[in-house]
């Protein structure tokens, strides 16, 4: 598996997550909770990458991390810090150091 995909929330952390990556990486966007039929649209073109899922420190991403869990028992599991909240209001250089240990990341 050399692909990677990371699935987050919302448009804004792809836009965050992005402008700290320095490889081009798919980011998917789930919009909130997942429902089945939108879950198996997310999950089955997916399976067979490398899949991290960075979601939100509140009871929301808490929430979707548990549903992704389940369909995706082999992503690997980045967080934020709860103090930061949602990924979209994390520092660049949080972010950069959360995801230097599986990308390559811009020197910010």
């Amino acid at each position: 598996m050399d692909e990677k995909v990371i699935i987050v929330e919302g448009t804004n952390d792809r836009k965050r997550v992005k402008k700290v990556l320095k490889e081009p990486i798919d980011v998917i966007c789930t919009y909130g909770t997942l429902s089945v039929e939108k879950l198996e649209n997310i999950v089955l073109p997916i399976e067979d990458k490398d899949v991290y899922i960075l979601v939100d420190a509140d009871d929301a991403g808490e929430h979707l991390r548990k549903q992704l869990k389940r369909e995706l028992p082999n992503a690997t599991h980045l967080y934020t810090q709860r103090g930061y909240g949602q990924v979209e209001t994390t520092p660049y250089d949080y972010l950069a150091q959360v995801l230097r240990a599986y990308f390559e990341v811009k020197q910010l």
